[in-house]
């Protein structure tokens, strides 16, 4: 049936009825229509259009655009579109300051104001537009909260930049930081790739988070095959919009929602996508967080068991030289999931948004397959880059409730020996910049954790500090808070329980032997269960924040274990403090 076929008016499960029809929803009618709507509006399926371009990161400046395309497509199927705005924070731009702790923050509002907005007004449907890192996670679970007839549509990613012949991202220049402060980049240098790193709008353009959770808004059903890959100002992106915008109506009409097709299956897809791809570690963080506003039962140990099953076939940014747009380029992210769903990787029966399963709309796309591209950057299964996934969990003493890693080089990393330990990120970022890092050292970052920093900062600066220099394969660096998508090398993070709730690695001191065993998957100190226990007696750590939207987030995070949300229906454990 048609959507000019359906009578929406008479459709009581519509929760706009409430606000449209009827003699005494007159006074409701009269404030849309000072909006210029009418009544074919008044009697259509109202669907919110959540957007939150800013001004204040290249990877949502030109979401007004992308979302004048979804409202025409709205509008040209029969809906009625409303569209409304929420925050972002630029992750790039707060990176290595305080504000980088309203990162994660953000992740809440986004969710929080795009679930108040469609609950509030009485919608029928959404389409939530993302752009830079926690948009994607944010507009997710706001959909799955709501529960609403919902597509998800990214803003698409930035080409990359040129310099010295070759092809340039954001990382480039991070890690140009580092290589100033060796002695092996010239200030003039690093200047000319200032310069010509960020070309336009779009997210980061390499397989940093915003692309791997674009990635995985497809794997996982949110968004129709092959909608996460076209470039920012690329017409094809437009065109997503408004096909998107036109979905929002169908599945209005059909009543298809997020519980229908999210599935355990589903989330094991996402994950199938993360770890062949080497997609960003906040993927971890931010799967979990979705499954658990879902209802899914996903453990952070899960990670381990698709990554163990699943090779990684794709060798992009930040462990590679190739970025989304060359992905773009062969087929996008179908030719993933095809490649894997034909090595019986996939869940081909998963729902999707479209009422397609997985392996339905895969065929009916039918991107080529790997083995018949000329595309250097992707493997086959058969031929993977690395036998097992990108993604690693790691525990032991020092890491009881699990820590992460992505293999972006060497899969075999081991290291033994004394730890340095840092309070906060600046101070390990100076004793970096300082030129004291080298082969074989070890640093723990504490006190930065959800709770603790609180917000779980992503510390770009420090990892690409060290990358720089030339270590990032053999000095590790290991976090309760949180690394960029952008982030290489022998980097952990999420370490959980965190510092502030007393975990283990609060009892770290200068000197302890730390044990990093990647195929093991162990991260542990050489001290004694009754050790640990009783540097703990004494530590009694006193917020950060007393006040403020800071405060107010620190006392309400979960442990990163468990996605770090602030959702009380979604907490599974209490924190310990």
């Amino acid at each position: 049936m048609s959507s000019d076929e359906f009578d929406y008016g008479k459709d009581e499960r519509l929760p706009s009825r409430e606000v449209t029809q009827g003699a005494e929803k007159a006074p409701h009618r009269a404030m849309f229509r000072a909006m210029g709507f009418d009544d074919d509006d008044l009697s259509s399926p109202m669907i919110g259009v959540a957007n939150p371009a800013a001004d204040i990161t290249p990877c949502n400046v030109h979401l007004d655009d992308v979302a004048e395309a979804a409202l025409e497509g709205v509008d040209e199927n029969g809906g009625m579109p409303i569209e409304f705005g929420t925050i972002t924070i630029s992750d790039a731009i707060s990176m290595g300051t305080e504000g980088m702790k309203a990162s994660l923050i953000s992740r809440e509002v986004i969710a929080d104001s795009v679930e108040l907005v469609a609950f509030g007004e009485r919608m029928d449907g959404l389409v939530t537009i993302g752009g830079c890192d926690k948009n994607m996670p944010g507009m997710m679970m706001a959909a799955i909260r709501s529960d609403l007839p919902s597509v998800f549509l990214y803003g698409g990613s930035i080409m990359p930049g040129e310099h010295g012949g070759r092809e340039i991202t954001i990382q480039n220049v991070f890690e140009g930081v580092g290589a100033v402060a060796e002695g092996e980049m010239s200030n003039d240098e690093l200047d000319e790739m200032e310069r010509n790193a960020c070309p336009g709008a779009g997210s980061c353009g390499g397989m940093f988070t915003a692309n791997t959770m674009s990635s995985i808004s497809e794997a996982i059903g949110f968004a129709p095959l092959g909608s996460a890959s076209p470039p920012a100002e690329d017409e094809d992106r437009y065109e997503i919009a408004r096909e998107s915008g036109e979905l929002a109506v169908e599945i209005v009409q059909e009543r298809r929602t997020p519980s229908d097709f999210l599935s355990r299956a589903s989330f094991e897809n996402a994950i199938a996508l993360q770890v062949a791809v080497g997609g960003s570690t906040n993927a971890v963080l931010h799967l979990l967080a979705m499954a658990a506003e879902a209802g899914v039962d996903l453990d952070i140990e899960d990670f381990n068991d698709v990554s163990a099953r699943t090779p990684k076939i794709a060798d992009l940014q930040p462990g590679g030289e190739r970025v989304m747009n060359d992905l773009h380029e062969v087929g996008g992210v179908p030719v993933v999931l095809r490649e894997l769903l034909e090595a019986d990787l996939l869940a081909g029966d998963a729902l999707t948004v479209t009422g397609e399963t997985m392996a339905e709309a895969i065929e009916r796309i039918d991107p080529p397959r790997i083995a018949d591209l000329e595309a250097d950057f992707l493997h086959t299964v058969d031929d993977p880059i690395h036998e097992r996934g990108a993604i690693r969990i790691l525990t032991g003493n020092l890491a009881p409730d699990g820590a992460v890693i992505k293999i972006t080089g060497e899969d075999h990393l081991h290291h033994e020996g004394p730890v340095r330990v840092f309070e906060e990120e600046k101070d390990a970022m100076a004793y970096v910049q300082e030129g004291h890092v080298d082969a074989g050292d070890v640093l723990c970052i504490r006190n930065e954790g959800p709770r603790g920093g609180p917000g779980m900062r992503e510390m770009l600066g420090v990892t690409s500090a060290v990358a720089g220099q030339g270590h990032a394969e053999d000095v590790a660096l290991f976090t309760d808070g949180r690394f960029s998508g952008a982030t290489r090398g022998f980097s952990i993070g999420h370490v959980a329980p965190e510092a502030y709730v007393g975990g283990p690695i609060a009892a770290l001191e200068d000197g302890d032997t730390v044990t990093i065993d990647i195929d093991a998957l162990e991260l542990s100190v050489d001290l004694t269960d009754e050790e640990i226990e009783a540097r703990l007696e004494e530590y009694d750590p006193e917020p950060a924040y007393d006040s403020g939207v800071l405060a107010k987030y620190g006392r309400a995070f979960d442990s990163a274990a468990n996605g770090a949300v602030t959702n009380p229906g979604a907490v599974r454990d209490e924190p310990t403090r």
